[in-house]
């Protein structure tokens, strides 16, 4: 890889402070450099795979700290208070990495890539992609430890499922379609299709990798 190479990576950093002061009280700084820290992490990762593999798994990262309403917002939607102590320590998912790769396996290899890691603990996971949701969701999530204390979320998927979890994030907010029985099936089918997809192209990169 050229040294000069720029990774596709894009950090959102929406902390504005209401009145009452942030919900996270006096960790900004240092949720931003956890954040900053693994989003580091990562590119190495990514280096080390292009040297040991060929080729680099990740087509783009995105990184964001949730903003002080949102964490407020998902505190009362779980019922609890709303303190630092709820958004950095009970939710979890104050710090926000996707991963987004271009085929289905490069999904799992880089996910056992960080699982090597010994200063990062994966305190939970969920296959989404095994098993997806009941509205065609798919991704797989991990739930990281970093320096013993601070969560990092990361959402690895490929290209397509990412494309249809931002189509369906941006239907779902401009108007509530649960009960539309109609709208429902066809963002389903549409997943189930896009699923397809990413197994086609995985076997068909399979196929022409195995030419010699």
């Amino acid at each position: 890889m050229p040294e000069n190479k720029i990774w596709k990576k894009t950090i959102e950093l929406n902390l504005e402070i209401p009145a009452e002061g942030s919900i996270y009280g006096d960790h900004v700084s240092e949720m931003e450099a956890v954040m900053r820290g693994v989003l580091d992490r990562i590119d190495r990762l990514r280096m080390d795979m292009r040297d040991n593999l060929g080729f680099d798994p990740v087509d783009h990262c995105l990184a964001r700290i949730k903003s002080d309403r949102s964490m407020r917002e998902k505190c009362r939607r779980k019922g609890l208070p709303e303190t630092s102590d709820s958004a950095l320590f009970e939710i979890r998912d104050a710090i926000g990495i996707r991963i987004v790769c271009a085929f289905l396996n490069d999904v799992y290899t880089f996910r056992n890539y960080l699982a090597e890691f010994d200063d990062y603990e994966i305190v939970e996971e969920k296959d989404y992609i095994k098993h997806a949701k009941a509205n065609g969701y798919r991704s797989c999530h991990i739930i990281l430890r970093v320096r013993g204390t601070y969560y990092v979320e990361l959402q690895l998927r490929t290209i397509s499922m990412d494309t249809w979890a931002a189509l369906e994030h941006k239907i779902h907010y401009k108007k509530d379609f649960h009960n539309d029985k109609l709208i429902v099936s066809e963002l389903k089918r549409c997943a189930d299709e896009l699923a397809s997809t990413d197994i086609s192209m995985q076997t068909l990169r399979d196929m022409i990798t195995s030419i010699t």
